[in-house]
């Protein structure tokens, strides 16, 4: 520590610390217009000069030495701060200063009596004022730079840069032209540090920033994707007037992307439902909730009385909180009396949920994310961050350019890959040959941690007999990867003194995606980079939405109940029994792919779809709409009037995230509130008030009348949860599982002592590589990948209600200009693409992210039909569907395809 004075007041700082974190600690506050607490220092406004040991330097770059004497009191100090901060002024125009203005220039001005008609400049350079979320008035610019290094040191975009020379110097997009065609990627963080209001926010938040910290606002946890950030929402007569990023928020620190600071404006869309629909005679009509819930409660009366409990189940949500995912499972074992309840990771990480529990033990992610800022090494897998989960990606650029080695293994050239010190280009489907490449040269070359695999592992002579069969040459031929790039890589992380490793949908999606994982963790495991060893950040999955990790932890999965207990163990349901007061069936339930086989078959008479558009997001789309409509009783609680709601015998109008009160559970296991900031529409509830107004209606009380009670019972059903309540999430802010009681912390860095296997060791996989469901041919020459695109989020119901359509307005295919030529197709222009399954139509980009023989498109327009391409391949062991490698051909699209798109936003939803 470093102790010096400030103005007399002794202040003791960690090393590092400037001069203005010093004078700060001492409780004065000084301008500092060109800084930011989150960016490099630059010194450039020589607003914040102080006296250290008799001299004037500027607090913001001036280093906290031992035994310094610091004086910021003194009146010539003062007038000549003053100075620096009016001649600022003086050359912007009168609206910098006017009343209405509340940027931190404007209030540094009235702090230190500046007054408003000092601003007299001119207003000559305009406005731009073409992006949805951010305009820029030119003439209150004062090139201090704030917005170009966020853009740059936090976002890394690299977006922004400074132009013209002197007084003309002024922001603007690196690209040239309207911000709305730049590289911007809207995350805001130009807004936030902006000090004089030249970068807004337009709309009721207008002035609004995170450095701000309005009264009236409400604190909650993100509804997007599974990184979990924190997010202020400012509410203006109970409406979202803002969202802004937390600077104190665990995950983000006070950082933020387009979605989650943004994409709110779906909230007011005329498009909500607000009361519930009834189908009678065909057609669905409003109705109210007595008669909704009654008809609701009658059809699963009847599908038990004709079918037995086994004729219902449930989809529940990874949109909805830990409280309604545990309060639909318990609904569905102790009132109806079935395991048939699953919820969409099964459609995505469901392979990591089984392959982390085969290798460790538990379904979750080894390490907390933060442990990635001492990694010298990255490697990241089938995953796109910088546009799938931005705030992860933005940290992990960060680390690379601070130092760190960045090894991306994907089939496209994206986000991180064009920072990579090395890129890894597999053929879609051929990972776990690429793994066990990458784990024959650590073998063979003696990188491996050899005490560790004695003391704490098993498998080895297994998994060293497969890799003999595994040298980078055959692997080469399997993949496509270079021979010496496989060694390079494997040397990178080999050699590297804290390796981490981070995966996504790329990994998973697959016939073979438990093995993928299985065989990717058996990289941190050679290494001895996993279990607390401090040689290794370990492994963990990049989730793809809000709660997919806490819809699982609570157990709403066929097999297994709250806390990952089995149904088929009589302990596991001897607890849980215990505490519900109801037997849990033993057998279990079936998967979601399995519920849609029963409902055509007619074995599944009822059908709960909670807040999941299985028309628009599961594969082979036409066979599930199928099954709903063989299905007698299909119930659907959504936002919208979506595809898989048009197919329902009842709809229910539900709330939203910014609308409901319970917890969500991030992508490194952090169980973190979410509280209502505004009312829901018209007559909506949450899930959770809908499942308990049917257990009523059936004459069942489920008990927990709150969340803050469910998540206290669900405590008690598995002690990995023991120690989490509402009351210490509102104080800790974040609390990672395990927890096992409130008076311990969560286990942030898991297997400190012993894996959670049976025998306490980490185990490795011996999985051969076996291909992919499907292979391009004669026919299909060409393979499909689907995946995510940073503006949009899964269908695109929420951000497809707003500004977000103005970023990116359809749904693209990209193919390399080879394969355009091949199929005639031009930059822009419709083109129909055709599987084995159905065929969707898109229009063509043409780029080189992608080799010969690749195409890429989203699944956030499901108008578009892209998920009636995809085959019902699903992972051998959890059924996740591969969505990763469909074999598809190409032709330009003609005004009589059938899939030919529906307006931009159509009717689909994903919560």
């Amino acid at each position: 520590m470093t102790r010096l004075q400030v103005d007399g007041v002794p202040v003791e700082l960690p090393a590092g610390a400037s001069l203005l974190d010093a004078v700060r600690a001492a409780g004065t506050d000084l301008p500092a217009l060109c800084h930011d607490d989150r960016l490099r220092p630059a010194g450039s406004c020589r607003t914040c000069l102080v006296r250290a040991d008799g001299r004037t330097v500027a607090a913001c770059v001036t280093p906290a030495t031992a035994d310094l004497t610091v004086d910021t009191a003194d009146e010539g100090l003062r007038n000549l701060r003053r100075d620096a901060v009016a001649l600022i002024a003086s050359a912007l125009p009168p609206h910098a200063l006017a009343d209405s203005a509340h940027s931190e220039l404007a209030e540094t001005c009235r702090a230190l009596g500046i007054p408003a008609d000092t601003a007299a400049g001119g207003s000559t350079r305009g406005r731009d004022e073409s992006h949805p979320y951010v305009h820029l008035d030119r003439d209150l610019c004062i090139a201090c730079g704030r917005c170009v290094r966020m853009c740059s040191d936090v976002q890394g975009t690299f977006a922004l840069t400074l132009t013209g020379r002197g007084a003309d110097t002024v922001v603007a997009p690196g690209t040239g032209g309207p911000w709305a065609e730049s590289d911007c990627v809207s995350c805001g963080g130009c807004v936030d540090t902006c000090p004089t209001g030249a970068i807004t926010q337009p709309g009721p938040g207008q002035g609004l920033t995170s450095r701000q910290t309005p009264a009236d606002r409400v604190r909650t946890t993100c509804g997007y994707c599974g990184v979990g950030c924190t997010l202020d929402v400012v509410v203006r007569e109970d409406r979202v007037a803002a969202v802004l990023p937390a600077g104190d928020g665990p995950v983000n620190r006070g950082h933020a992307c387009v979605k989650g600071r943004f994409a709110y404006g779906y909230l007011g869309s005329a498009e909500r439902l607000t009361e519930p629909l009834l189908r009678e005679n065909g057609v669905l009509r409003p109705a109210s909730w007595a008669e909704a819930v009654d008809r609701i409660a009658d059809g699963l009366r009847a599908a038990v009385r004709d079918g037995g409990p086994d004729a219902v189940a449930a989809i529940s949500s990874a949109r909805a909180t830990n409280e309604e995912n545990y309060l639909v499972q318990k609904f569905l074992r102790t009132v109806i009396g079935t395991n048939n309840v699953d919820n969409c990771s099964r459609l995505c990480h469901a392979p990591s949920a089984a392959g982390l529990t085969a290798s460790f033990g538990r379904a979750g992610g080894t390490d907390p994310f933060d442990d990635v800022e001492t990694a010298d090494c990255l490697l990241v897998v089938g995953a796109n961050p910088v546009e799938a989960h931005p705030v992860v990606g933005a940290r992990l650029l960060q680390r690379a350019l601070s130092g760190a080695s960045l090894i991306v293994a994907d089939p496209r050239t994206v986000g991180l890959a064009r920072h990579a010190d090395l890129h890894l280009r597999p053929r879609p489907g051929t990972n776990v040959a690429l793994f066990h490449g990458l784990a024959h040269v650590l073998v063979d070359e003696g990188m491996t941690d050899r005490g560790f695999l004695r003391e704490r592992a098993t498998g080895l002579d297994e998994l060293n007999d497969l890799l003999a069969g595994y040298p980078p040459g055959r692997v080469a031929e399997i993949t496509g990867v270079p021979a010496d790039d496989i060694r390079k890589a494997a040397r990178l992380y080999g050699r590297a003194e804290r390796p981490a490793v981070l995966y996504g949908l790329g990994v998973t999606e697959h016939l073979h995606g438990t093995d993928g994982v299985r065989t990717l963790a058996n990289l941190p495991i050679l290494r001895g980079a996993v279990g607390g060893t401090g040689r290794g950040f370990g492994i963990s999955p990049l989730r793809g939405q809000n709660n997919v990790q806490g819809a699982s932890d609570m157990g709403a999965l066929p097999d297994l109940l709250p806390g990952y207990g089995r149904v088929t163990d009589p302990e596991a349901r001897a607890r849980a029994e215990a505490v519900w007061g109801r037997p849990v069936p033993e057998r279990p339930g079936m998967r979601i792919p399995e519920m849609f086989a029963a409902a055509r078959d007619g074995r599944l008479r009822a059908l709960w779809v909670i807040g999941e558009d299985v028309c628009a997001t599961d594969p082979d789309s036409r066979r599930v709409a199928e099954a709903l409509d063989a299905c007698p009783l299909v119930v659907v609680n959504e936002l919208f009037l979506s595809e898989t709601a048009r197919h329902a015998d009842v709809v229910l109008p539900v709330a939203s995230w910014l609308e409901k009160d319970g917890t969500f559970v991030n992508f490194d296991r952090r169980f973190q509130r979410v509280r209502q900031a505004v009312n829901p529409p018209g007559t909506a509830r949450s899930d959770f008030e809908v499942v308990h107004a049917v257990a009523d209606a059936l004459g069942a009380d489920l008990g927990c009348p709150t969340p803050a009670a469910a998540l206290a019972e669900c405590g008690r059903v598995t002690p990995l949860f023991a120690g989490l309540s509402h009351e210490r999430i509102d104080r800790e802010g974040a609390v990672p599982w395990p927890c096992p009681a409130p008076d311990q912390p969560g286990e942030r860095t898991l297997y400190g002592t012993e894996f959670a296997t049976p025998g306490g060791r980490a185990h490795l996989s011996a999985a051969p590589y076996l291909p992919p469901g499907e292979e391009p041919d004669q026919d299909y020459p060409l393979v499909l990948v689907t995946g995510r695109r940073w503006a949009h989020y899964n269908s695109g119901s929420m951000t497809r209600r707003g500004g977000n359509l103005l970023l990116d307005a359809h749904d693209r295919l990209d193919l390399h200009p080879e394969d355009a030529a091949r199929y005639g197709l031009r930059d822009g222009t419709p083109v129909t693409v055709e599987s084995r399954h159905g065929q969707a139509r898109l229009i063509a980009r043409i780029g080189t992210e992608l080799a010969p023989g690749q195409v890429f498109c989203a699944f956030h327009f499901p108008a578009s039909g892209v998920n009636s391409l995809t085959s019902e391949h699903a992972d051998t062991v959890t059924s996740c569907p591969e969505y990763k490698v469909t074999a598809v051909r190409l032709r330009p699209a003609s005004s009589h395809d059938s899939s030919a798109p529906r307006s931009a936003v159509g009717d689909e939803n994903d919560r």
